[in-house]
């Protein structure tokens, strides 16, 4: 099977660019993105909003906390792009991919690329520190996680100002998620969205890519849900 991550140069025999539709991002993959956009804009607004909004926060965290149980665990169990073992790179791959960026052309990656790879990395753990410390945070006036019975007053105002330093990283984390979807769409004339809505995408040779199972997925993320419901509640 070819490597989906691979740069593939266009040949067709006659000098001719053929473009192929090759299989990107499975629908379980796709489904966990734009829940996870979806729960974290909600996460940031009910924030803001406080009082006993924040009651809908702290089971909007427990989705997220799912979500991303969940795309740990097919990170192993996915589709061939999906997993970590497909499009997770060594530093001399990042350094040179992004220094490539800055020619005229640079390397193309079916999947993710090497920078963007570190970077949902970085964002999953990063949602990992804000969910779970989350679990045992308070505000001192209505609010208080639904394990801060588990801790101390003093190890759950430490969580709490992590989970309030973390969300300015998340933030940050967010911002440049976003500046590289322009970037590549203005600039590189590639557009990243629509093949995690379609998740198919134009590629210069055909590729064995092989999506991972609904079904599996439905049941990895049911039992998932239940786990974390009962350890919270």
């Amino acid at each position: 099977m070819s490597d989906p991550d691979t740069h593939l140069t266009p040949n067709d025999g006659s000098g001719k660019r053929v473009m192929h539709r090759v299989l990107v991002w499975d629908l379980p993959t796709r489904v966990f993105h734009w829940l996870l956009v979806l729960l974290v804009v909600l996460a940031f607004v009910t924030a803001e909003m406080g009082g006993t909004v924040m009651q809908y926060h702290m089971w909007n965290g427990g989705g997220i906390l799912v979500l991303v149980l969940f795309r740990v665990l097919w990170g192993f169990l996915g589709g061939t792009p999906s997993r970590f073992a497909t499009f997770m790179r060594g530093p001399r791959k990042v350094f040179g991919y992004a220094r490539s960026l800055l020619g005229k052309g640079h390397e193309s990656y079916l999947g993710h690329n090497p920078m963007g790879a570190w970077s949902i990395v970085a964002m999953l753990t990063t949602l990992l520190i804000q969910a779970g410390t989350g679990l045992f945070a308070n505000d001192d006036i209505l609010t208080e996680g639904p394990l801060f019975h588990l801790v101390s007053k003093d190890t759950s105002d430490w969580l709490t100002r992590i989970h309030l330093i973390n969300q300015n990283i998340l933030i940050g984390l967010v911002a440049i998620h976003i500046g590289a979807i322009v970037f590549y769409w203005v600039v590189k004339r590639e557009n990243l969205i629509l093949p995690m809505i379609t998740g198919h995408k134009k590629w210069h040779e055909a590729v064995d890519s092989v999506g991972g199972s609904p079904v599996k997925a439905l049941l990895l993320a049911a039992t998932l849900a239940v786990v974390v419901y009962f350890v919270i509640y």
